[in-house]
């Protein structure tokens, strides 16, 4: 948690280090969510929560988003970070679409190794503002590590609340 509190306080610093307006509708935006992955080589799908926070560095240009998932089902667990460099897309004032990627680091919390892997994920973003600060959000995303015949590929899902901080 204090790795995801650090990036968030880098993030909301670059961002007004890129002087983004002060007319902006959020400082930052917060994601709160459930999270499923489902590995593409086999064995069950993981569940569980995420956490992460967004600024728009560049308004209309780029959006960056760290967060934290943790992971687990049949005895594994799993913790991962990402940062995503983002593209926005503004439908209307109360649907935001993104596209982007980035990349994700893992840790594998049990078993007889806890191993680390570094990955690259492709995610899209779909939000849906209900009021000028709350909101909903559904993120799919790929994520594929190693870059060889064997390398690990995985779809995942994150849904949940968006809150705008003013």
């Amino acid at each position: 948690m204090r790795r995801l509190a650090a990036v968030g306080a880098l993030t909301v610093s670059a961002t007004q280090a890129f002087g983004q307006s002060n007319e902006a509708d959020h400082v930052a935006v917060l994601e709160i969510g459930g999270a499923a992955d489902w590995g593409l080589n086999g064995g069950p799908a993981s569940l569980g929560g995420t956490l992460a926070v967004e600024v728009t560095p560049i308004e209309r240009w780029l959006e960056l988003e760290a967060g934290v998932t943790a992971l687990g089902t049949n005895g594994r667990r799993q913790v991962s970070t990402d940062l995503i460099f983002k593209k926005p897309f503004a439908f209307s004032p109360t649907v935001e679409f993104m596209a982007g990627a980035g990349p994700q680091l893992s840790w594998t919390l049990s078993g007889p190794r806890h191993t680390r892997s570094l990955a690259a994920e492709v995610a899209l973003d779909f939000m849906f503002w209900v009021t000028k600060h709350v909101g909903w959000y559904v993120e799919p995303a790929y994520d594929f590590s190693g870059f060889r015949a064997t390398s690990d590929r995985s779809l995942g899902m994150t849904a949940g609340l968006i809150i705008g901080v003013p």
